[in-house]
């Protein structure tokens, strides 16, 4: 089967169709100029408010792939919250948003013969390419915010984001952006933490973040690291104890979902890394997942799976919706 490997960048302020000009995509009515930096296109400004995705992602860039951990983690993950069969992919145009280091773009590259579209907000677009460049081609990456993403509406089979929505500044927004890029037939998934009841914010994580989220990238990953072993022991111990409910007024993660093969040395790196990625972005947006049903079916979609789903390893709050109209 052929793939087509080279999409159509379109300028996101625009519309208007882009040219490969040296080391820049432009565009010649308007002007504007879009540099490839390192071999990937970027369609936004360096500094924004996905940095500290990117100075988590290029630190521990290797930390959650499967490759490098020994787990099928991130396999399970993806295949359970999207439902899909990687045998149906291969052939189709599929556009990931929000790839981070490239934990599922690994996944996909590695369980499919297909090409994968893939965007991040932050400069973990590094990452993800140092990480799946074996891939070549099949992999194609930009740098770009999911508000302005450089691709023609109505472009892709299959839209997935994971792992991104509570972490952008609209979520209504953030869905709508991803609805419009999928073609009408086409599949879009998502997964976001979800509001559980009155108690969702009494957590640590929301107590601290106003502090955590101010502070220096490096001065707070120096403190988490400081601060995960005694952190570690009192959460194992409060489990061991069946007092698990009171690990929520802990400032760590909830380690009782890492793959249980990890060593020890991995397991706390695991830990620093998503206690940093709980208490260092500028938003953390949980949801109804109601309110998220209703925002897929405002834009036009049937929600064919809302809820729970689980998979080894794990669970997640998850949406999947076909495009049915614009």
């Amino acid at each position: 089967m052929t793939h087509k490997v080279m999409p159509d960048y379109v300028n996101p302020l625009n519309g208007q169709c882009l040219q490969r000009v040296e080391s820049a995509f432009v565009d010649v009515e308007s002007g504007d100029s879009f540099p490839v930096v390192r071999g990937i296109p970027r369609f936004c400004s360096a500094d924004n408010y996905s940095d500290s995705f990117g100075y988590q992602w290029n630190h521990f860039d290797r930390t959650q792939l499967d490759s490098h951990s020994g787990s099928n983690q991130s396999f399970e993950r993806f295949y359970g919250e999207t439902g899909w069969n990687p045998h149906d992919l291969s052939g189709c145009s599929i556009l990931e948003v929000g790839s981070g280091a490239g934990r599922f773009s690994e996944v996909f590259l590695r369980t499919t013969s297909g090409v994968l579209h893939s965007v991040d907000y932050s400069n973990a677009v590094d990452a993800n390419l140092s990480n799946n460049a074996a891939y070549g081609d099949r992999l194609q990456l930009a740098q770009a915010s999911i508000y302005e993403l450089p691709f023609a509406d109505q472009s892709f089979d299959k839209v997935f984001c994971l792992g991104v929505l509570q972490h952008t500044p609209s979520f209504q927004k953030s869905v709508a952006a991803l609805i419009a890029k999928a073609k009408i037939g086409g599949e879009i998934v998502v997964d976001f933490y979800p509001i559980k009841g009155w108690y969702t914010k009494i957590h640590a994580k929301y107590i601290v973040r106003p502090l955590t989220k101010r502070l220096p990238k490096p001065l707070l990953l120096r403190l988490i690291r400081l601060n995960i072993p005694w952190m570690l022991t009192l959460f194992d111990l409060l489990c061991w104890l069946r007092l698990g409910v009171l690990t929520r007024f802990i400032p760590i993660t909830d380690v009782r979902l890492f793959p249980i093969n990890l060593s020890n040395v991995q397991r706390r790196e695991w830990a620093v890394m998503v206690t940093f990625d709980a208490l260092s972005p500028t938003y953390d947006n949980p949801q109804r997942l109601q309110n998220v049903v209703r925002m897929f079916t405002r834009h036009g979609c049937e929600v064919t799976f809302a809820g729970l789903a689980t998979y080894p390893g794990g669970s997640s709050t998850v949406v999947r919706a076909i495009r049915r109209s614009t």
